[in-house]
């Protein structure tokens, strides 16, 4: 059995909430890393510790999980073995492996993403390194991680690995980063991260092929955040576009009784690696429309629906109030998708699992 989970927005939707909370669940024998690399960052919080990680995937608290970096994703050392160092107790050092042909992000790639006056200041990149790491990847240039004598150890073949797994019967699943509206090719160009994001691109990460996957998961936020510069389609401000406006007068439109706007205007968040404050604006059905096709989602996992509606830590559906219940018919009905996972809190817990049919 194979899933992916990726993200249907600009990043900031949960993942790292609900691939820690599917490790546990669903005690997956593999959990595979797949986006960009340490520019991506994922929170997970766990009898109430927070860990925000960079590099190791979210599913390390399982401590039966392997965890795999797969070749298309950059590796920083530094950030790796730190991550690692950090979070001992998980005993993370004896379970995890990175792709021989991993990328390396070396110092002069860092320098050059916070020189560069278009990444820097036009893009707003997160100055992790990433962009110009990948450059020299495409040039044929960079550094492999079969080359880092401080990864030596931790190097194997991630997708002979992976494949030979599927073979035994194992259960992986494969985690993306990012979201949607930041890939290459069908994101916000050009305010987007230098790779494509979407389900596709993770199995091509990981070295695994479309006929193995099982469930596609679009993890989306019960609305929408964005990190730095970049077309927000549905942002209400004075300086939107009026077809930004005419998909944010929907938003409203579908929404307006529930007084959604009311208490987005309170909401206050920052990116994970950056810190930066994100922009918020309603949720976007046409966005979370293109991203449901574009990945093949099987279902949606929904995430702070606690920031919008009085549901903090419920775990069951009936729980739910019936504005929450009614926000979810209108995404599932705009959208086309299922919602099977709804996050009601940050703990990985405080969940709703409704994979099961039960509603």
């Amino acid at each position: 059995m194979c899933n992916i989970v990726v993200g249907g927005q600009f990043g900031d939707e949960g993942k790292g909430k609900i691939i820690s909370y599917l490790s546990l669940e669903d005690n997956y024998d593999i959990i595979a890393r797949g986006g960009v690399g340490p520019n991506a960052g994922h929170t997970i919080v766990y009898d109430g510790q927070e860990y925000k990680v960079r590099q190791v995937p979210s599913g390390f608290l399982n401590k039966n999980t392997k965890l795999y970096i797969g070749a298309g994703v950059l590796v920083n050392p530094d950030v790796f073995l730190d991550e690692i160092s950090k979070f001992n107790k998980f005993n993370i050092k004896d379970r995890i492996n990175v792709d021989f042909q991993s990328g390396i992000i070396e110092e002069s790639h860092k320098v050059k993403d916070k020189r560069d006056e278009n990444l820097s200041k036009k893009v707003q990149t997160t100055g992790s390194g990433c962009g110009p790491a990948n450059e020299d990847r495409v040039k044929r240039v960079g550094k492999m991680a079969k080359d880092i004598p401080e990864l030596k150890e931790f190097i194997c073949d991630v997708a002979m690995e992976l494949n030979n797994a599927i073979d035994e019967g194992k259960k992986i699943l494969i985690e993306g980063t990012q979201g949607f509206g930041l890939s290459l090719y069908h994101g916000t160009y050009p305010y987007v991260t230098t790779k494509d994001t979407t389900a596709s691109a993770m199995l091509s990460d990981v070295g695994i092929g479309p006929k193995y996957v099982n469930d596609v998961i679009v993890v989306l936020k019960a609305y929408t955040t964005r990190v730095g510069n970049g077309l927000f389609w549905n942002e209400a401000d004075k300086n939107t576009k009026a077809d930004d406006k005419k998909a944010d007068n929907r938003s409203n439109k579908l929404l307006g009784d529930l007084k959604i706007s009311e208490k987005l205007a309170k909401i206050r968040e920052e990116g994970t690696v950056t810190g930066r404050a994100r922009r918020v604006s309603p949720f976007d059905f046409e966005l979370a429309k293109r991203s449901a096709k574009m990945n093949s989602a099987t279902m949606l996992a929904l995430t702070n629906m606690d920031r919008l509606f009085d549901c903090a830590n419920v775990r069951n559906f009936d729980g739910l109030p019936e504005d929450a219940k009614k926000f979810i018919k209108i995404i599932e009905g705009e959208v086309g998708v299922k919602v099977k996972i709804i996050s009601t809190g940050r703990e990985y817990n405080n969940t709703i699992d409704l994979r099961q049919g039960i509603r």
